[in-house]
């Protein structure tokens, strides 16, 4: 067990206070500081677009709360603007620079913002990632809009939908793919959270985009789609996804882009080369990691439970010796709560490429929808049905066969599969919150060999 020296945790949210706790509960004696860029003590994220839109609850009371008291000098509202591996320092916007032994890498997703600058700015255009974020737009709803626009169809833009409608508010929904929810569940449930939409009385477009978001004197008074039509709105969301935030980590020579920082299973940074770090480590929605029960494709999770147990896995092994490190391989796992509602899923839908109703009907609303990919069980969805989800778990991890036996079945008849036509992310307005990026880092490079003779060789 390492326990002293000095560990900068550079985000701090969920990820980053978990690893914390966890450095000291196993032991870490030494220098720790945690560096987050908003001015607000570490926060609960997944109330924000549910009980705080609707008012149960404020946005400045979703503190995440404390297991242990954490011995660390936080430095809060201070933004990291890159790292230099070779020093071993983090340097901060203000000038300080921090020196590191080990370095924890947490810094998350923030919202992906409308494109059009200009328009962004109007006020009433939201987006909805952060506490603030969370207060202005409930405060909005609070007065009464005469209709709230929302721009993407995944889970945040359907559950902000689903709150306006709770609050008897007009709501359109707008989304580039075929339905709501589909770059996360597929066609089969996708469709499925279509017509719940509208059943609902949401003013449901897909297939379409909006093309411009239309002002008066700053202020949004509407928007125009790419099919023609028009509306007036005077609040609109945007709910295209997140971005990861590696901007900071350009010129650092770790494998950091767009799609996260890669790591290994033991939450090791990779640098660019694809070589291992063993003092540079990665947790949470800005991780990217391989897991051996999807054939080591690269997943990047934006989910509550992987921030934490990715943090757990990530702070041991950065003070434990090689044999006693162990592997990041928890199931993924979500859920959402819309329009009465309780989603909850395990694996990875869109690892698949055949889905079964195995438990239930989607006509009565209670129903496990059970994913296979390539002959074996990957994922499952409950809606309001999630008793049967440890079991399916288990059915994943031990790479169980798919559709699954009759008898796992409550009922007769179950549905044969279908195909469950996972959608480009391409063609989608919302983001998938699970994604599968591939087996390598994301850069294309040129390696020079100075031996001679001469070669060069491009990374595909």
């Amino acid at each position: 067990m390492i326990g002293e020296g000095r560990i900068v945790v550079v985000g701090a949210s969920l990820a980053g206070l978990r690893a914390a706790e966890s450095l000291r509960e196993e032991g870490f004696a030494g220098s720790l500081t945690l560096v987050g860029e908003e001015p607000h003590p570490p926060y609960d994220r997944p109330p924000l677009s549910k009980q705080v839109l609707l008012g149960r609850v404020r946005a400045q009371d979703v503190a995440l709360p404390s297991r242990s008291a954490v011995d660390a000098r936080w430095k809060l509202g201070a933004r990291a603007v890159g790292v230099d591996p070779i020093e071993k320092r983090v340097m901060l916007a203000d000038g300080e620079q921090l020196a590191y032994d080990r370095l924890l890498i947490a810094t998350g997703t923030r919202a992906r913002p409308w494109p059009n600058a200009d328009e962004a700015r109007l006020d009433g255009v939201l987006t909805l990632r952060t506490n603030d974020d969370a207060a202005r737009l409930a405060e909005r709803l609070d007065a009464g809009p005469r209709r709230v626009l929302v721009i993407g169809a995944g889970f945040i833009g359907s559950e902000i939908a689903s709150a306006c409608r709770e609050l008897g508010l007009d709501v359109t929904v707008a989304e580039r793919g075929p339905s709501p929810l589909v770059g996360a569940l597929g066609g089969t449930l996708g469709t499925y959270a279509g017509k719940l939409q509208r059943a609902h009385g949401v003013d449901l477009r897909c297939g379409v985009t909006v093309t411009a978001l239309k002002g008066r004197n700053g202020r949004l008074t509407g928007a125009e789609f790419s099919d023609g039509g028009r509306i007036d709105a005077d609040v609109a969301v945007v709910a295209l996804g997140a971005v990861r935030n590696t901007e900071w980590l350009d010129g650092s020579g770790l494998a950091a882009g767009p799609r996260g920082v890669a790591c290994d299973a033991g939450c090791r940074a990779f640098d660019m080369y694809g070589i291992v770090t063993d003092d540079v480590f990665v947790a949470g929605d800005v991780a990217r990691f391989p897991h051996p029960l999807f054939e080591y494709q690269m997943l990047s999770l934006e989910h509550w439970g992987n921030a934490v147990a990715q943090a757990e896995v990530a702070a041991h092994n950065m003070i434990s010796p090689g044999p006693r490190r162990r592997p990041h391989l928890t199931v993924p796992a979500f859920w959402s709560s819309q329009f009465g509602l309780n989603i909850k899923s395990v694996g990875v839908p869109t690892f698949s490429d055949h889905v079964v109703i195995a438990q239930g009907s989607l006509r009565e609303g209670r129903f496990v929808a059970v994913y296979g990919y390539r002959g074996r069980i990957t994922a499952a969805v409950s809606v309001n049905r999630a008793k049967w989800l440890e079991h399916y778990q288990y059915l994943i991890e031990t790479a169980a066969p798919f559709p699954p036996a009759p008898g796992a079945a409550d009922r007769p008849g179950a549905f044969d599969p279908v195909p469950s036509d996972v959608p480009s992310p391409q063609l989608l307005s919302h983001g998938p919150t699970v994604a599968l990026t591939g087996h390598l880092p994301d850069r294309h490079l040129t390696l020079v060999r100075h031996e001679p003779p001469p070669t060069a060789a491009h990374c595909r």
